[in-house]
């Protein structure tokens, strides 16, 4: 299977819209559900030419079968926050979000000249902190009570990794 990662189009929206209102996906995802195509029109609309963030689609043989990126990309600080969200589930388990993971971190350490990626998932999130894991990210530390997700408050691990720690 060959794994690829393109530009998020507006051809993308109703996928998206699909795989965030699945409960079987958005467990962990903190939208506004259900996310409706209108309002992402509009939140696609606004970020477009934003090089402040690089939204991607990952694609398996062809087929779109997720979303991954680079949020907050601040180059001053050389650094920015990673995300993925598989939502065809019958890609889940295959090794496809760890082959797009690399393929993202290679963008944002090797064509981005990042220092560091990092990211957040709730402590219940142990699939997600596996893959992280096993691609390299460094657990640390417990963020409590961070955000509000589905009515209550959720404890979010912090991991980052650092370029030096990718190129080994």
């Amino acid at each position: 299977m060959t794994i690829t990662i393109r530009r998020f189009e507006k051809s993308d929206i109703e996928n998206k819209v699909a795989w965030i209102n699945d409960p079987d996906n958005n467990r962990f995802l903190h939208y506004d559900l259900p996310l409706s195509v209108e309002k992402t029109e509009k939140w696609f609309d606004s970020h477009v030419g934003d090089d402040n963030r690089f939204d991607g689609v990952i694609e398996a043989d062809g087929t779109a079968v997720g979303t991954i990126g680079l949020l907050n990309i601040d180059r001053k600080n050389s650094k920015a926050e990673y995300y993925i969200a598989m939502g065809d589930k019958d890609y889940k388990g295959k090794g496809v979000a760890k082959q797009a993971s690399r393929l993202i971190l290679s963008y944002g350490f090797e064509d981005l000249g990042l220092n560091r990626i990092y990211l957040f998932t709730e402590t219940e999130n142990i699939a997600a902190q596996k893959l992280f894991e096993s691609l390299g990210f460094v657990r640390e530390g417990v963020i409590r009570q961070d955000i509000l997700s589905h009515g209550k408050y959720a404890d979010r691990v912090a991991y980052g990794m650092l370029k030096e720690d990718w190129l080994k």
